[in-house]
């Protein structure tokens, strides 16, 4: 199984530069941002691109409902960003979102030579997502759950269509107050009705679908429960204060084996 890194796109330059590279010499397989409100992803993303050379380059999710492809297109250029390295995520809230998303990929794949990733949590965008993207992004969900999300994923693969790489955001929380800001991050998802229903169809709680540990020790084996789900478990790293000294010793203590 590899591993990716990512942090919130707000995360101050020095330590998204810093993380970056260190994810890189450790031998993680990409590093992501998120791309939260006014927050632009794809700059914070043109941050981690500056630091390293091989590693893969994810942003996860630009929405399609306020950012149509056009603009996504424009920004991916105005950045920079390797073509050969970036995991171009997207998604889309209802009301028309299977429709939004199918279209959207589309109209990207023709003007970017990328691989496309989409956000999916229920089954019928977990099948589009196997129709028509490269890559898959899972996230707030449980490992049974990703299994039984990656046969929807397999299921809309058409015959002959290699189905899509497997990523899971995965919350890693690091000590008691990494883990009170991980319990307010998911009261603010449990608030948005497409989570709510996603965590409602699973039955858990959004920290039930995490990883809260006090010793960075505890880390690689909690994560062990990911091994063979999915492709690619991510780190979203979940600090005290988001200094570079605790992101880089989250960093390392989750590097890939």
């Amino acid at each position: 199984m590899r591993h990716g890194f990512a942090l919130h796109a707000g995360t101050a330059p020095e330590i998204i530069r810093t993380s970056a590279r260190e994810a890189e010499g450790l031998g993680y397989s990409s590093f992501w941002v998120n791309h939260p409100g006014a927050t632009d992803g794809l700059v914070a993303l043109a941050v981690a691109a500056s630091e390293t050379q091989r590693i893969d380059l994810g942003v996860g999710v630009v929405p399609l409902h306020t950012r149509g492809p056009d603009k996504i297109v424009q920004g991916v250029r105005a950045n920079a960003l390797p073509l050969d390295r970036l995991l171009l995520g997207v998604g889309s809230a209802n009301p028309g979102a299977l429709r939004r998303v199918r279209t959207g990929v589309a109209e990207l794949r023709s003007q970017l030579a990328v691989r496309l990733v989409v956000a999916a949590l229920g089954p019928q965008m977990c099948r589009l997502a196997g129709e028509v993207a490269d890559g898959v992004l899972f996230n707030w969900l449980t490992p049974e759950h990703a299994r039984l999300s990656a046969e929807w994923v397999r299921a809309g693969a058409a015959a002959g269509r290699r189905a899509p790489k497997l990523y899971a955001y995965v919350r890693v929380a690091l000590g008691s107050a990494a883990g009170d800001r991980l319990l307010e991050e998911g009261a603010r998802y449990a608030a948005i009705p497409a989570y709510a229903d996603h965590f409602a169809r699973m039955g858990v709680k959004p920290v039930e679908t995490a990883v809260t540990v006090q010793s960075p020790s505890a880390i690689a084996s909690a994560l062990d429960k990911w091994r063979g789900v999915v492709d690619e478990v991510v780190v979203r790293a979940i600090t005290a204060k988001d200094t570079v000294d605790e992101n880089l010793a989250l960093l390392r203590a989750a590097r890939p084996a």
